[in-house]
């Protein structure tokens, strides 16, 4: 019989910065969060557990069912808009020459910029004033003001969004496009394929897998928005633009109430998770019954 070879482990040191750096990073302070979540914080000195409570009174709390719409609202909507979007602009990009490398570096220009500059850009911007789209809209005639109109303020939270993410989506469509081999272009010329044959059963499913990172991305960090509407509009006109991130910053530091604002960061993680969760399965299953139904024809 061989002898049995022996398993060296010296390869886990290598891995342990990671696990130290995810510890102090993302661990302990997720386990100080379920602690103040579970107490009743009066004073540094004085704490009283009391359990699920803080949990009960967040799920009843009709501010945050409001919230929790307008943000819902709001992710769909810069899904249903900058997926698409991504995808013409990542068509519609030239694939060779130095008209591909300037025109990636136009693209990406907007992803360079700050959060907090981006919501000061578009706070000029709309300006009735001094901003170009606020002047302009004066101008042309429409009472256009996102300080004032509810609908205005969150269109142009969605337009700001889609202004500035849009680039990632684009580039990540554009990655996938070139990864797929001339071979498959030369056969569906040779069939007579039209340009939407070629999207359909070329591009869009050799897309698949950048499609799905740009959507669970794109998903997440809306969800998750915070600087830019609150530097826009400060989370109103009222609570229009009031999402998620800012009422839970209102809840932590506005009014101090940690263990509130601590069981309602937690559920509002588990929401991201839940979301990502089924946003990835249903394009899984699209993406298979897709391909089947490719593989049938």
């Amino acid at each position: 019989m061989s002898a049995i070879k022996p398993v060296n482990q010296k390869a886990w040191w290598l891995v342990l910065p990671v696990v130290v750096c995810v510890a102090f990073s993302a661990v302990l302070p997720l386990m100080t969060v379920v602690n103040y979540s579970l107490q009743d914080i009066i004073s540094p000195e004085r704490r009283v557990f009391v359990g699920t409570e803080w949990f009960s009174a967040v799920m009843r709390d009709e501010e945050l069912h409001g919230a929790l719409l307008r943000q819902l609202g709001f992710s769909l909507a810069v899904l249903a808009v900058e997926i698409p979007l991504g995808i013409m602009l990542a068509l519609s990009m030239p694939a060779r020459g130095w008209q591909a490398s300037a025109v990636l570096v136009v693209v990406a220009l907007s992803l360079l910029i700050p959060w907090n500059v981006v919501g000061t850009i578009w706070q000029i911007f709309g300006r009735a004033d001094i901003g170009l789209l606020g002047a302009t809209l004066q101008k042309m005639g429409f009472d256009y003001s996102y300080t004032g109109n509810a609908t205005h303020a969150w269109i142009t939270v969605l337009t700001m969004d889609v202004w500035h993410w849009t680039p990632l989506v684009a580039l990540l469509c554009y990655a996938g496009l070139r990864s797929i081999p001339d071979a498959y272009y030369q056969a569906a010329r040779i069939d007579g394929a039209s340009k939407f044959a070629v999207f359909r059963y070329i591009q869009l499913p050799k897309m698949r897998g950048v499609l799905m990172i740009a959507v669970l991305l794109r998903f997440m960090d809306s969800f998750m928005i915070y600087t830019e509407p609150f530097v826009l509009t400060g989370g109103g006109p009222g609570n229009a633009t009031t999402f998620l991130s800012e009422y839970l910053t209102q809840k932590a530091v506005g009014q101090f109430d940690v263990g509130p604002a601590a069981a309602f960061s937690l559920i509002y993680f588990l929401i991201i998770l839940l979301f990502c969760f089924i946003l990835y399965n249903w394009m899984q299953r699209v993406g298979a019954a897709k391909q089947e139904g490719i593989e049938h024809e």
